[in-house]
């Protein structure tokens, strides 16, 4: 019994400590809006998210050998187990120095028919071509005989600590991801296909929140998910605090990248994507999307020339709208009921990309290339300096 005991408040205290992990919110940082259970883009039901994540070697970057520093990670709007099961949805570009495949079918049909994918920039191709194998070899389509889809996948640039040209992603990666992906709690930071990704100054990755929104007597969820990689410190900004200029002398990485390495400060990408639960047609959720770029700029982005800003936001409600012989019956609010949800995406979008940013480590990547971690207890300090923390 004594023994039982032991290893039960082993497990006990690994998990507390996984639950515990600080968020912006356990910082103090203050935030507008109601969040979800788990501030996550699972507060919405049935979205499952999963990564997979890739790390390894260090030192002078050998091309096909390493450091590796990439992931992919995967979104499915009503789980995997649900297999094909089509939700509205549309998407927008703020800026589009970057790629989110499937999209063009996405707007003409007003449905999204797949999981979604991000990685990095160069592994787009094999993600793509792994989901695919991956739907033929589950049924996806649930024995239709003819059948044709375009896998939406979307990336950010992780060549600065990440052996890029090495094609590091492979089919097992992806069907990782897959098989990974769950509902509830899930991880930010360095993790899938936010691993190699710097964000504003300092480290990014992947992050995530949720907005309520009440409607009369209907509650409905907003979330989000943000692969983050976008920015200059300079233009860092938390509640409103110039983060960035007060931190500009500290922890500054070196770039030590290749002479062929031509980025420029504020360069890189944010793929962000939206759901809810909601009963919102296509041409709302594109509305929707076209919202988060304000979220994004409350922290400081301005979707400079070097960076791929590409959303999407899709809806789970009306889950038998789709059918290819049958007319459907839907339901749908209006548009005088979708400002609060302009709110609730702007928002969770700001409160994402800055969880991403918290929970992020500091990492070292090819030749020693080194992003490194928002300090805590500066961005803290400097928010009581503001009087945006008590103190």
């Amino acid at each position: 019994m004594k023994k039982k005991f032991i290893v039960f408040t082993i497990i006990l205290v690994c998990f507390q400590s996984y639950s515990q992990k600080p968020r912006a919110r356990d910082l103090g940082v203050p935030f507008y809006g109601t969040t979800g259970i788990n501030n996550a883009i699972t507060d919405v039901k049935g979205v499952e998210v999963g990564y997979s994540t890739i790390i390894s070697g260090k030192g002078e970057n050998i091309v096909g050998k390493g450091p590796v520093r990439t992931g992919v990670t995967a979104i499915f709007p009503r789980g995997k187990s649900k297999k094909f099961s089509p939700v509205y949805a549309n998407w927008y570009s703020l800026n589009g120095n970057g790629e989110m495949t499937g999209t063009t079918w996405v707007t003409e049909s007003g449905f999204l028919e797949t999981p979604i994918m991000i990685t990095n920039t160069n592994s787009v191709g094999v993600v793509r071509d792994a989901v695919l194998k991956w739907y033929v070899d589950t049924d996806w389509y649930n024995g239709e005989d003819w059948w044709y889809t375009y896998p939406v996948v979307a990336e950010t640039y992780d060549g600065f600590l990440n052996d890029i040209y090495g094609f590091h992603v492979k089919e097992e990666n992806v069907l990782e991801a897959i098989n990974n992906s769950k509902n509830g709690k899930i991880e930010e930071g360095n993790v899938g296909g936010g691993t190699g990704m710097m964000c504003l100054g300092f480290k990014g990755g992947t992050g995530t929140s949720s907005r309520i929104v009440k409607i009369k007597d209907s509650t409905y969820t907003v979330g989000v998910i943000v692969q983050s990689n976008f920015g200059g410190k300079r233009n860092f900004t938390v509640s409103g605090v110039p983060v960035g200029r007060e931190l500009k002398d500290t922890l500054n990485y070196v770039y030590k990248a290749p002479p062929k390495s031509r980025r420029k400060e504020g360069d890189g990408s944010i793929i962000v994507i939206v759901a809810t639960d909601a009963p919102f047609l296509p041409h709302q959720l594109k509305r929707i999307a076209q919202r988060v770029p304000l979220g994004i700029g409350i922290v400081g982005g301005r979707g400079s020339n070097g960076s791929g800003d590409i959303f999407l936001a899709f809806s789970t409600a009306n889950e038998n709208a789709f059918n290819r012989d049958e007319t459907t019956t839907i339901k749908t609010l209006s548009n005088d009921t979708i400002t609060p949800f302009f709110d609730a995406t702007v928002q969770a979008v700001e409160e994402a990309i800055i969880n991403a940013m918290v929970a992020a480590e500091t990492m070292e990547g090819i030749n020693g290339n080194k992003a490194y971690a928002l300090p805590h207890d500066l961005l803290i300090e400097t928010l009581k300096k503001y009087n945006r923390i008590k103190q």
